[in-house]
């Protein structure tokens, strides 16, 4: 599930394949710029900010994407196949001499200019992995209604950008308490401590293909909770629950997540 860490490498990825390159082929395959042709410009940067990506070239324009639950860019070498899906799923194609990048599968894809991407990124509140995080001003956001649940609070990209589903899981079981429990129920240190360990553990990830919160250990498992209903808990082996009611699917440990479950 793409989160702030998958988003950030995969900008990395796409910025080293076609920054300082001028586009070979140019092929956007959504209706509204089916016509637009970026052939022949140079490819500036390619720019994570939280879950949006944004690609900017010569002349002010900026490609901004958002993966979403199971979007992808891909990157293959010039003469290389492309394995990301069938045709019908490619939604972008941006090539050069030596790569080509295929976008599959992209709900939001849309050509601004690069001075307007304020209007799609600027409602965003600190990026996790950006130069412009702030733990204090985080803290004060997430903070800023008491009586939200802490879950809802997380996932809220106007608060912080960057955390998923999976993360506000994990997150969650690390401070102990359940996603439902309202932000004004917490300890007074404890939003500072759970977002400086959202910024370390998004920090860790961001290079990794396989997301990690676990050491390891005698579980061996990479995620403590997120995926693992019904195996019991890493630290009390109870069985951890899943919860279906809503969109997004949420784990904990009814044990040792104090709280209140889904249903109050």
């Amino acid at each position: 599930m793409p989160e702030g860490d998958t988003v950030w490498l995969t900008a990395h990825r796409m910025h080293g394949a076609l920054a300082g390159h001028v586009l070979t082929r140019s092929d956007l395959r959504v209706p509204r710029f089916a016509t637009a042709d970026l052939t022949g410009r140079t490819v500036l940067d390619v720019t994570p900010r939280g879950k949006h990506l944004l690609a900017r070239f010569e002349g002010g324009l900026t490609l901004h994407s958002h993966l979403r639950m199971d979007g992808s860019w891909r990157v293959y070498a010039a003469d290389e196949r492309w394995r990301g899906g069938p045709a019908h799923q490619i939604r972008a194609v941006l090539g050069t001499t030596g790569h080509t990048v295929v976008g599959y599968r992209l709900p939001v894809l849309e050509l601004l200019r690069t001075a307007d991407e304020p209007a799609v990124v600027g409602h965003l509140g600190p990026d996790l992995l950006g130069p412009d995080w702030d733990l204090d001003e985080a803290v004060r956001r997430v903070s800023a209604d008491p009586s939200r649940p802490l879950g809802d609070a997380l996932l809220d990209q106007h608060n912080i950008a960057g955390i998923g589903n999976v993360y506000k899981c994990e997150l969650a079981f690390l401070a102990g308490v359940t996603p439902w429990l309202p932000v004004g129920e917490l300890p007074p240190d404890v939003p500072a401590r759970l977002l400086a360990t959202a910024q370390r553990l998004l920090a860790a990830n961001r290079s990794r293909v396989e997301r990690r919160t676990t050491s390891g250990g005698r579980t061996g498992r990479r995620l403590y909770v997120y995926g693992q209903a019904h195996r019991p808990c890493p630290r009390c082996a109870a069985p951890i629950r899943c919860d279906t009611s809503d969109a997004r699917v949420t784990y904990w440990c009814p044990r040792c997540q104090s709280g209140p479950g889904p249903r109050g």
